[in-house]
């Protein structure tokens, strides 16, 4: 019996090291304040969510140049920029893909998108990890409480990744709507529907 003991000990402390160092949560959940960030634009420039004080809140969305369910995307991100940033609700762009796992998403093959809002590279790969990103695309309503942006929405775009005429329910715009009113999002999470985010590889 007295054998059995240190080899107890050391198992129950083995299993109280994995819940102690095991991550607390997954990324942000909706209703927690998202750190701000500083990444560069496909236009050189360094962009952070500081920079826009009109701001009301903004619409983050992880995407790439390649994913197939990303170019489906591109054009419904599009328009929610075109419906949402002059009420003060801009479209955020994020790259988060290794271009050395994908080259297609490169900094420089970055450039040839010519969009009405940032389209910024996360070289480190740190904010995708903050946010707790996993496709592309993977979005994020965020909405200014004060000095803070807090997650109000988090997921798909939609419920039709193919084609966004056969698209039923429209989740960002029906969050958007509630959380402009000042309510909260009804549906406040989704399923991110998208490819696998290219990670750096160990």
């Amino acid at each position: 019996m007295k054998k059995a003991l240190p080899l107890l000990t050391l198992c129950f402390a083995l299993l109280l090291s994995s819940f102690m160092f095991r991550p607390l949560a997954d990324g942000y959940q909706v209703g927690d304040k998202a750190a701000d960030f500083k990444l560069k634009n496909i236009d050189g420039k360094m962009v952070s969510l500081a920079d826009n004080k009109e701001a009301k809140g903004y619409i983050v969305v992880f995407t790439c140049n390649t994913c197939p369910y990303a170019k489906a995307y591109e054009n419904r991100i599009i328009q929610l920029n075109q419906k949402y940033a002059p009420q003060g609700y801009p479209v955020v762009a994020i790259n988060p893909n290794d271009p050395a796992v994908a080259p297609g998403d490169s900094f420089e093959a970055m450039k040839t998108k010519k969009y009405a809002f940032p389209y910024l590279i996360d070289e480190t790969q740190q904010v995708a990890k903050a946010y707790g990103a996993t496709r592309t695309p993977h979005l994020y309503v965020l909405k200014r409480q004060g000095d803070d942006f807090v997650v109000s929405y988090i997921g798909a775009i939609d419920d039709n990744s193919e084609d966004a005429k056969m698209v039923k329910t429209k989740y960002v715009e029906n969050a958007m709507t509630e959380i402009m009113a000042g309510k909260p999002a009804s549906t406040n999470s989704t399923k991110a529907i998208g490819c696998t985010i290219k990670w750096k590889r160990a």
